[in-house]
């Protein structure tokens, strides 16, 4: 059997102070999340996590710099996560963009209160994210190539 991890991406997107963070229902309940998701076949990682911010927030993105890379092994469902997480920003939005299934919204908060509520985060993944980006951890996006 070959192990492969789980490869997603994930955007960070700070307006006024506070940051965009989706709403979730997961078979673990409800749950606080970066927009994410999974890499699709044949797409690239900032075609991912465009995609991902919009079907999720209604919010376009563009990313401009990479935050990080980061392994979690998730015990509870003994899956292994590759997340890159993207900085950027919102260059518009659809209010009338229907939103994936199991998002039940996205919303802006501040990251004392994202600290705050560090129990219904979907992973360590997120505040991680967040606070690398907060300690100015950013990668230019030119160091990611897709060979094709």
């Amino acid at each position: 059997m070959i192990w492969k991890p789980h490869v997603t991406v994930a955007a960070i997107v700070e307006q006024d102070g506070r940051f965009l963070l989706v709403e979730e229902e997961t078979a673990h309940g409800l749950v606080l999340n970066q927009p994410a998701g999974h890499l699709e076949p044949g797409e690239s990682l900032i075609e991912a996590v465009v995609r991902e911010t919009r079907e999720e927030t209604g919010h376009d993105f563009q990313p401009l710099s990479m935050t990080g890379i980061y392994r979690w092994h998730s015990t509870l469902d003994d899956t292994t996560f590759l997340r890159i997480c993207f900085h950027g920003k919102s260059t518009g939005f659809d209010a009338q963009r229907r939103l994936d299934e199991g998002i039940r919204q996205a919303l802006w908060l501040t990251i004392d209160n994202i600290r705050s509520r560090s129990a219904e985060l979907r992973s360590p993944l997120v505040l991680a994210g967040f606070e690398d980006y907060l300690a100015g951890h950013a990668c230019p996006l030119n160091m990611i190539r897709d060979l094709v």
